[in-house]
């Protein structure tokens, strides 16, 4: 078995068949063809059970899939420390996220650091729960993690990064009614707009609801994450929601109050004990150097007598408007050069 069976194997995997996978690796389809039965014919096992024309990754397939993608990741540190390659001048990320979290704040992180360095490659893979996230991250298929901290459990090096805020969102022209901040007490008989069940946002709003004698009072269950501000925009109902979004949602109309006592948790990233390789490092701590400006920029509005749903929505305005001047010309998205092709994902 050897370093390009592997990157074949993975291929076919991420591109979902033999031909899709010979296209994006520009190689023939026989000869990819050879090479997966050749690896399959070394490891004595079946890779994938062949399903009418198509493959389908056979249980011994799953169980590679994770090494194969560490193997090849150290394969590319020892590459790059071997010949002193440039700096972050190319490079993979794979993240396991909870689907909450992808959004916000993952979301901002990965757009600011491909925009940094645009030859890094980055693939987020999301889970539910936290089990989910940490097994990607044991089984080698993720290199980082983003979640709730702390852990439950000690097996992992873990990074704490973001404070994350929960708010209220009400509809349109509603909530006169209500105190600015809102006790969590008064949100007793509130229609709420939820996320689906066994998510992290949910389980952590709801826990939080019940802790303060709350009974949520769920009255729209949208499993799709990007629904639940449109519903609330149309009336549907009160949501409590990240800040970030919260913020996207008064630009769109909605009424924002801050929650009595605040709804904060801890975010960061984990990832097994041990060494990081050099983009995995960089994107850590260019992640932590954006929250910290983040803050520093809340603190300072905060500071002139903005209340901190105020401060932010001045600073996610400000970020845009940047956005649209500089990032045009700083923006990765232009044709990549045929050595930076990537082989896979």
């Amino acid at each position: 078995m050897d370093v390009r069976q592997l990157e074949y194997f993975l291929a076919v995997v991420d591109n979902g068949g033999i031909n899709r996978a010979a296209l994006a690796l520009h190689v023939a389809q026989p000869s990819l063809s050879q090479s997966i039965r050749k690896l399959e014919s070394e490891l004595k096992t079946e890779l994938f059970h062949r399903v009418g024309r198509g493959l389908v990754l056979a249980p011994a397939g799953e169980a590679l899939v994770g090494p194969a993608r560490r193997v090849l990741r150290e394969m590319d540190a020892a590459q790059v420390a071997v010949r002193e390659v440039r700096a972050l001048a190319r490079g993979r990320i794979d993240i396991a996220a909870l689907s909450d979290m992808s959004t916000d704040p993952l979301s901002v992180w990965v757009a600011r650091f491909r925009v940094k360095y645009p030859n890094i490659r980055m693939r987020v893979e999301e889970r539910d729960d936290l089990a989910g996230v940490l097994e990607l991250v044991e089984s080698g298929a993720c290199e980082l993690g983003v979640t709730m901290l702390p852990l439950p459990r000690g097996a992992f090096a873990s990074t704490d990064v973001v404070r994350q805020r929960f708010v209220l969102v009400l509809p349109p022209g509603t909530g006169d009614d209500l105190p600015d901040p809102v006790p969590l007490e008064m949100l007793d008989r509130i229609p709420l707009v939820m996320g689906g069940r066994n998510t992290a946002n949910r389980d952590y709003v709801e826990k939080m609801l019940r802790g303060s004698g709350v009974e949520p009072y769920v009255a729209v269950e949208v499993p799709q994450r990007g629904a639940v501000v449109p519903i609330v925009l149309s009336g549907g109902g009160a949501a409590i929601v990240s800040m970030r979004v919260a913020v996207e949602a008064k630009q769109r109309g909605a009424v924002v109050r801050d929650l009595t006592p605040s709804l904060c948790r801890d975010i960061g990233f984990v990832h097994r004990i041990g060494r990081l390789t050099e983009t995995a490092t960089a994107f850590l701590d260019y992640s932590n150097l954006l929250v910290g400006q983040w803050e520093r920029a809340v603190d300072q509005q905060m500071a002139q007598g903005h209340s901190r749903i105020d401060a932010t929505s001045k600073i996610v305005a400000a970020m845009e408007r940047r956005n649209v001047s500089a990032f045009r010309d700083e923006s990765p998205v232009e044709q990549v050069p045929d050595d930076l092709l990537p082989t896979d994902l």
